[in-house]
């Protein structure tokens, strides 16, 4: 299923790019777009994970640097039967975690400083639980292919924003009966862009959820992290998170003040606490 996403989202990418070089060059301009859509589906595939690493500028780290987070990492990945993940982290003080990796044998768990800060150890191994069960899941490709995706839609509705305010064609009645499509599709892209975050991340973290919950087999641990992380992040949220991939994170990194909180890429904390519950009393 998820090779199935990632091979909906390419596609979606490069028809959209098609679709914008026709409208910003005709012919020619449907080819550079064509080339260009090819280079990103290939940067997407096999660079998304380091770029998203270097975006939030998380240095790789050693069981002699972390030895804490180290274990845990160990430790849950051999529980959970996958290779030893590379550990990252983010010197930033809003506490919150991402994995990412094209497939479990390039798998990486990133953490902030911050989460290390508030957490206690089952906590911890709860978040830690949760991350890896993304990779084992194998959606963390799909999820960091989503994150390019939604900033490359963001880009080009710019670019259409800049042809209907400037002009991209030469003759005015092509113009004329242009500027009303490339109005719309600067206002559409963005909103099409989040709504493919929707469809990707809310089903995924209530499945990370569960999956985290049967590795480390302390649902409430995750359920008393997700509490303190929640809150964390409503009152610091971190500064240099970017919309394109606040969907990697375990909680919403955005201010609970940003329009984005609307269409949230993350599943209502009260209603995953819950489940958390009801799977600890062996409810679910």
């Amino acid at each position: 299923m998820n090779s199935f996403k990632t091979v909906i989202l390419m596609t979606a990418m490069m028809v959209l790019f098609i679709l914008v070089g026709n409208l910003l060059g005709g012919q020619s301009g449907m080819m550079i777009a064509f080339v260009i859509s090819l280079a990103l589906n290939f940067g997407s595939y096999w660079f998304s994970g380091k770029i998203v690493l270097a975006m939030y500028r998380a240095q790789e780290v050693s069981q002699k640097d972390f030895p804490q987070l180290y274990d845990i990492v160990e430790k849950l990945s051999m529980k959970a039967g996958l290779p030893m993940p590379k550990v990252y982290v983010m010197n930033n003080q809003t506490p919150n975690a991402f994995a990412t990796g094209r497939n479990p044998e390039n798998g990486a768990v990133a953490v902030t400083t911050g989460i290390m800060n508030i957490l206690n150890r089952e906590e911890l191994e709860g978040v830690i639980a949760h991350e890896l069960a993304h990779i084992k899941n194998r959606d963390i490709l799909v999820s960091t292919i989503a994150a390019t995706l939604v900033g490359t839609i963001t880009f080009v509705a710019r670019m259409a924003g800049y042809a209907a305010m400037f002009g991209g064609h030469s003759r005015n009645d092509d113009r004329d009966g242009n500027i009303f499509y490339e109005l719309a599709l600067l206002i559409v892209a963005p909103i099409a862009a989040v709504l493919i975050q929707l469809a990707i991340s809310r089903s995924r973290e209530y499945l990370a959820d569960e999956g985290g919950s049967q590795i480390s087999g302390k649902p409430l641990g995750l359920a008393s992290a997700l509490n303190k992380l929640s809150k964390a992040n409503e009152m610091l949220p971190m500064p240099n998170a970017g919309t394109s991939s606040a969907h990697l994170f375990i909680v919403n990194p955005l201010s609970g003040k940003s329009l984005m909180k609307l269409f949230s890429t993350h599943p209502p904390i009260e209603e995953r606490i819950e489940r958390l519950k009801e799977i600890a009393s062996g409810r679910r």
